[in-house]
């Protein structure tokens, strides 16, 4: 069974930094893409930032420039450096992977989440 351990989250003020990092155990035959997504009180989940296999990123208008997605993939890790934070980026954010794993002879779509890192913003 794969499972996803996020951490880093905290308290910092606006224009400080967090890193946070995803750890991923469990045997996948393979990970199409890694993302973090958050979600604000009130709001509904958004994508943050993905990377794809084979290096590939994705970011939402709203944090491109200030935050930067990252993958130590013989580590099983993901992380996300966020710079410059800001009070509208104070969330629970939430690590997720698209995987692959084979089911008798058929692959299946694997979408795991972790249990989320809080982060907030505020002076």
């Amino acid at each position: 069974q794969v499972q996803l351990v996020e951490s880093g989250g905290g308290l910092v003020q606006p224009g400080g930094s967090l890193r946070l990092s995803c750890t991923w155990s469990g045997d996948m035959y393979a990970i199409v893409a890694m993302g973090w997504y958050r979600q604000a009180p009130g709001k509904q989940r958004e994508l943050v930032a993905q990377i794809i296999n084979g290096g590939a990123t994705n970011y939402a208008n709203t944090v491109l420039g200030r935050f930067t997605i990252s993958r130590e993939s013989a580590e099983n890790v993901v992380y996300l450096q966020m710079n410059d934070l800001k009070p509208e980026d104070t969330a629970v954010y939430y690590c997720n992977v698209d995987g692959r794993n084979w089911k008798g002879f058929s692959l299946e779509t694997l979408n795991i989440w972790g249990q989320g890192t809080r982060v907030t913003v505020s002076s």
